[in-house]
């Protein structure tokens, strides 16, 4: 399993309760495409960006050890800003750890998240996966984060799941001990990186498949190699 996440804290929030679940049963490698906290500051010659950025490395790293992860590449494009980065950057970067790692199957980001790095590593994604390249992935999944998901009410369309993976309350427990080595995204509820906003989530989710808890995902493209 290869998870494309734009930032650090993506693939917990999107894929936490999935790591808890099948962290001993898979090989999961993890890209970070960008750093995820230049962003926020004004003055991008701050000497608080590096510290922050570490910050964010090491969190992933505790991610990574925790559910005992193949493992991390970090790319460290800049934050929110991916769309100053020629695309066909992005695309070798991705193509080159497809190469490098050969998965199976591929969580990627949904086209529409309001986060526009993460539309970005969706098209990204997608053209990096074309069939009939060198290596063809056999199931690409889209995956849902959030405060970015959720908002943006579009005619275009929202995150729309339609494979769901059930969750135990360990796995949930999991999953949140996992976002609290991101602290600086963690708000009080109702924000949706809250605690009671990622059960709230899970719970959601779990209704629609008929279970408690559940991660939801979106499958892109599947290909089935009947011999």
């Amino acid at each position: 399993i290869l998870i494309i996440a734009a930032h650090p804290d993506d693939e917990v929030l999107g894929c936490g309760g999935l790591l808890s679940k099948v962290c001993d049963k898979s090989k999961i490698s993890i890209i970070f495409i960008g750093e995820g906290s230049s962003c926020r500051y004004t003055n991008l010659n701050s000497k608080e960006i590096n510290k922050d950025i570490k910050e964010r490395e090491s969190a992933s790293k505790k991610v990574a050890k925790k559910f005992n992860l193949h493992e991390l590449e970090f790319f460290n494009l800049p934050c929110g800003r991916f769309d100053q980065v020629p695309i066909i950057e992005i695309n070798k970067i991705i193509e080159s750890r497809i190469s490098k790692f050969d998965p199976d199957i591929i969580f990627t980001h949904d086209p529409y998240d309001v986060n526009n790095d993460h539309k970005i590593i969706y098209r990204s994604t997608i053209m990096s996966t074309r069939p009939n390249s060198a290596t063809n992935v056999s199931n690409i999944f889209t995956y849902e984060v959030p405060s970015s998901s959720e908002c943006g009410f579009s005619q275009e369309g929202q995150f729309a799941p339609n494979f769901f993976v059930e969750l135990t309350q360990l796995d949930l427990e999991e999953k949140f001990k996992a976002l609290s080595y991101y602290g600086s995204e963690i708000r009080s509820f109702p924000f949706p990186r809250s605690f009671k906003g990622i059960e709230a989530y899970s719970r959601f989710r779990g209704m629609q498949a008929a279970v408690e808890y559940a991660e939801a995902f979106k499958l892109i493209r599947a290909i089935n190699y009947v011999s």
